[in-house]
């Protein structure tokens, strides 16, 4: 989207996880987003996920930290679904995009909703394909739903791993019904944790991560398809998540006691700033 010469570069990244190679990030002069540049080629960017570590695509409870992350995860799943039972669905039809392993999924088709998830990673859509009773399907699915076929659309950190987005967010609204909600959970590069860690913040994960937004470049994101952000909500576990991450990749080795307290500190500042590590934001399609 944006040519380089146009603008400065907001950072340079590296990617800590699997390719140790250099990116940098561009700021949108259009919508106010984070571009990861250069970015790779759809044949490439698969490589990039090939880790172990890779935490959305396995259930593996291999360390403390897997244990945990999967213990503050079933606390998540209850709030994410309080939220969604919160809005006024006509058939409870839900399409979760980038549905990992299916928990989520899971959660919601047990509390009455007709579930169907989309999952590009081949065994994580066969995880979740088993606890879905196969409602789970590949990115060619997204074609063949017809328009105006759900009543909920969730991502819950995908968005920011999207090719072609402004055609992939007018699906979302095609997808979507008229009166339909749109869930859009991503990280927050104005948080403290992101200041704070700058280039070695996890929730940059370059090149996975091919944008990075704010509250401002959302909502200016979607006004480009007539959508509007009704609610915004933090997710407080994403800051102790992503600072001990962070320190891992600044220190070289997992210092709980400081990305505890980085994570709490900017939880603490999100009270009042409401610059959290992670936001999810509420969408609907503007009213005329």
């Amino acid at each position: 989207m944006v040519k380089e010469n146009e603008t400065k570069v907001y950072l340079n990244v590296k990617d800590h996880s699997v390719s140790g190679e250099e990116f940098r990030l561009i700021k949108n002069s259009d919508f106010g987003f984070l571009e990861t540049t250069p970015q790779p080629s759809l044949e490439k960017l698969p490589d990039y996920y090939k880790s172990e570590d890779y935490i959305s695509h396995t259930d593996a409870k291999r360390n403390t930290f897997e244990k945990v992350y999967h213990i503050v995860r079933s606390y998540a799943l209850n709030k994410k679904l309080q939220l969604i039972n919160s809005f006024s669905s006509e058939s409870k039809t839900i399409l979760d995009i980038g549905c990992g392993t299916g928990d989520f999924l899971q959660t919601v088709q047990k509390n009455g909703w007709t579930v169907f998830g989309i999952e590009p990673n081949k065994e994580a859509r066969g995880v979740a394909n088993q606890k879905t009773h196969d409602s789970v399907f590949d990115v060619d699915q997204l074609s063949k739903f017809e328009n105006y076929s759900f009543d909920v659309i969730t991502l819950w950190h995908v968005l920011e791993h999207l090719p072609d987005l402004e055609d992939q967010i007018s699906n979302f609204k095609k997808l979507l019904k008229p009166n339909g909600t749109l869930v859009i959970a991503v990280p927050n590069f104005k948080s403290y944790d992101a200041k704070y860690y700058k280039s070695f913040w996890a929730a940059f994960d370059v090149p996975r991560h091919l944008w990075h937004f704010d509250a401002d470049s959302i909502s200016k994101l979607f006004a480009s398809v007539a959508m509007e952000v009704v609610k915004i909500k933090p997710m407080l576990f994403d800051a102790f998540y992503v600072s001990l991450l962070s320190e891992k990749y600044k220190t070289g080795k997992m210092n709980f006691l400081n990305g505890f307290l980085v994570g709490l500190r900017s939880n603490v500042k999100a009270m009042s700033s409401k610059e959290a590590s992670s936001l999810i934001y509420v969408l609907r399609n503007v009213k005329n």
